[in-house]
């Protein structure tokens, strides 16, 4: 049994990982939290029974405390994640920490070096990796069945309504509240991609923009609020109303209202940031963008990430000098085609929760991994330092308009 607390019961704290130690109690259970937010600290205390005096307002005066248990979920906002993980390592725990690793690319390193420093357990939340599906696509590009991988072409289809959600009215719109978005939402991609290719970045160009959401594009007649009175409420897309007030439970409504009445969110979108028009947001965060990487032996990868799609799942197509591998994320499969050669169909295994079930087997892991005593996983903290450093390098290059060697990027921090 591992006992574990918890800082920041937002969407992935309370439902991802709180839900894993509610269907599994003999594995892990959660005895302390820290939660600004009361209802959601006092929903989460109770759904795990925590008692009164391990319930904290903020992190600080958890860690305050004398060392409560074995792990730490470190679940807060993008930008508060370098202090609590810092802090948590020095009073002993071993940690699982949600991406990114700090919006600051020098922060990012320190907590991997200290982890090893200090021989903690330190596992960043890339779940990708633990998904049986991706598992199967790395399985058969090491296999040789494509021989060897020269480009790749990967997309991040960022479903129009996840994009609107999230990224115009959500925690992530605005990159000086979160991140910018190859970092918040693309962190994963780039660390995919540094591992079916299996070797070291050198260099990285990127080109980006909002172009769509914001004031310029609004519909005449369109209001602040879809609750406002909106003449072409009715019929967006982006509609407040279509997606908040009806009767799914999914992690789009929760995050309106976690109680999920509908009376409850009602009033959330009426007077909360749900309900803003797409608009007239706070939002400066990217809603497209292109990225091309050079890895070592001249491997050549081109990455999308778009808001603009109906589907919200990955598709790729990965290149080697005996043949290609197609594969989209949502459909569950994988075609393997060699050149001149049949065509192979994979179908991986599919495991019960969030992103296909990679949050369950990421949890399973960092249970096995306390258990063993093991300083290292599949996505430790220097593992994804260096894939972060990648996103922060796309970033800059977008900004700049320069290619970034990564090398020289590296040596600058």
């Amino acid at each position: 049994m591992i006992e574990a607390a918890l800082l920041g019961a937002g969407g992935r704290g309370m439902f991802a990982y709180g839900e894993y130690a509610r269907m599994r109690p003999n594995e892990i259970r959660f005895v302390a939290v820290a939660e600004p937010d009361e209802e959601r600290r006092t929903r989460f205390a109770e759904l795990h029974g925590i008692p009164e005096e391990r319930r904290f307002e903020t992190w600080e005066r958890l860690l305050a405390r004398p060392k409560l248990c074995r792990a730490l979920l470190v679940c807060t906002q993008d930008n508060d994640h370098y202090e609590p993980t810092m802090r948590a390592l020095e009073r002993g725990y071993d940690i699982l920490l949600e991406k990114p690793m700090s919006t600051d690319p020098s922060e990012s390193l320190a907590i991997a070096r200290r982890a090893e420093e200090l021989g903690r357990v330190l596992t960043v939340c890339h779940p990708m990796r633990y998904s049986p599906y991706f598992k199967e696509v790395k399985r058969v590009v090491d296999s040789g069945a494509i021989g060897r991988v020269m480009t790749v072409q990967w997309t991040e289809n960022v479903g129009y309504w996840h994009q609107a959600h999230s990224f115009v009215r959500g925690n992530w719109r605005n990159a000086g509240l979160s991140s910018p978005m190859i970092l918040q939402k693309s962190c994963h991609d780039m660390d995919m991609l540094q591992w079916l290719v299996g070797a070291e970045c050198v260099a990285v160009s990127s080109f980006g923009s909002l172009s769509y959401f914001h004031e310029g594009n609004a519909p005449e007649g369109s209001a602040a609020r879809c609750t406002d009175g909106c003449a072409v409420e009715r019929s967006c897309p982006f509609s407040a109303i279509k997606w908040y007030c009806n009767e799914k439970t999914d992690f789009v409504q929760r995050a309106a209202s976690i109680s999920n009445k509908l009376e409850d969110r009602w009033e959330a979108i009426r007077t909360g940031p749900y309900g803003r028009c797409v608009y007239r947001c706070d939002n400066d965060v990217v809603d497209h963008q292109v990225v091309n990487l050079r890895f070592e032996g001249d491997v050549t990868v081109s990455f999308t990430m778009t808001g603009f799609t109906e589907e919200n799942a990955r598709t790729f197509k990965i290149m080697g000098t005996e043949g290609q591998i197609r594969g989209n994320e949502d459909l569950n499969e994988i075609e393997v085609k060699r050149f001149g050669g049949a065509k192979r169909m994979y179908y991986p295994e599919q495991v019960e929760g969030g992103h296909n079930g990679a949050d369950t087997m990421l949890m399973s892991e960092f249970v096995s991994q306390l258990e063993r005593g093991a300083p290292a996983s599949l996505t430790s903290g220097i593992v994804s330092a260096k894939s972060h450093l990648i996103a922060f390098a796309a970033e800059a290059s977008r900004r700049s308009g320069r290619t970034i060697d990564m090398k020289e990027y590296i040596e600058s921090l």
